[in-house]
């Protein structure tokens, strides 16, 4: 079958792109910026349907990849900026799909959007911006996709791994950590994680199989303290890490949320609640059964990390 990835260069683009190709399918790539393997660059944030529809003429389906940064800190309300990167550029991509007649399509998604199907008591969409975005764009990318496009939502936890020069947003920082001579220290909860290799899978199944369901995907569901951990194993420097109280998590936080609402300032997350999320355990069940220690080491190797 015939291909196109959206974000193709991008770290679990590549991945997809890789076994695509592996399994036998034709596979275009699209970008916003010029890089080796992409074919065509374009800013997917703006392009309108008619820009987009030459690109899907000819293609069975479509992943959708892009990802934007859900800490920034924006002026107050955050949510139309979120939507117009997260929601109307999915919207449009596919309506577009669905008007050129490809039959499979999967979107990236956030299992922020799994804990609120198994948690509607927490309204992460009313609280949070940034997830309230997530919701709406897995709803609005099945709406313009209709039934004869069946859209798969991988939702995607914190995802280790490498390709190339490409690495998680959120890596570098982590990374200066565990090697610099700070202490560790991490709050009660913890995340589910994966690698951008079984995330590739669960794409390429998703494609293959064509049947639009929501999946969650995680190899491992780590403590905070397991996790920064392990990180500081694979940098090189090990040593324990010491429990940071719930209170001091929840008083600092809020009050990072009342200066912000001082400013009138915001980010996709929200301060003011965050501490509900971060002390949490935000596990995913069933597991993959995949290891996720390879690509945690390949994520932080000998040379510092750089944001992906």
């Amino acid at each position: 079958m015939r291909m196109l990835v959206v974000g193709g260069s991008g770290l679990i683009g590549t991945h997809v792109v890789d076994l695509l190709r592996e399994r036998g399918h034709v596979v275009t790539t699209v970008a916003r910026t010029a890089r080796a393997g992409v074919d065509h660059v374009l800013d997917v944030e703006s392009a309108s349907v008619d820009d987009l529809r030459p690109l899907l003429v000819g293609q069975d389906g479509v992943v959708y990849g892009t990802r934007v940064d859900e800490q920034r800190v924006l002026p107050a309300p955050i949510h139309p900026v979120l939507r117009a990167e997260l929601v109307d550029p999915v919207e449009r991509m596919f309506t577009a799909a669905r008007h050129a007649g490809l039959t499979r399509g999967v979107l990236l998604g956030s299992y922020y959007t799994y804990h609120d199907r198994l948690r509607p008591q927490w309204r992460l969409g009313d609280r949070h911006a940034y997830i309230r975005c997530r919701l709406e764009q897995a709803r609005q990318a099945r709406v313009a996709a209709g039934p004869e496009l069946p859209v798969t939502v991988l939702e995607l936890p914190f995802v280790f791994g490498r390709a190339g020069d490409r690495l998680p947003n959120w890596a570098g920082p982590l990374d200066r950590w565990a090697r610099s001579a700070a202490p560790l220290l991490a709050p009660v909860g913890g995340t589910a994680a994966a690698s951008a290799g079984s995330v590739a899978v669960a794409a390429v199944d998703a494609l293959e199989g064509a049947h639009g369901a929501d999946v969650p995907v995680a190899d491992a569901n780590l403590t905070w303290v397991e996790m920064i951990g392990r990180i500081a194993g694979a940098v090189g420097r090990p040593r324990p890490v010491r429990r940071l109280p719930a209170v001091a998590v929840r008083s600092g936080l809020r009050l990072g949320g009342a200066l912000q609402a001082l400013a009138r300032r915001e980010s996709g997350l929200h301060l003011t609640h965050l501490p509900d999320l971060l002390l949490a355990e935000l596990f995913i069940e069933p597991l993959t059964g995949r290891p996720l220690e390879p690509a945690l080491r390949e994520t932080f190797a000998a040379s510092p990390a750089r944001s992906g």
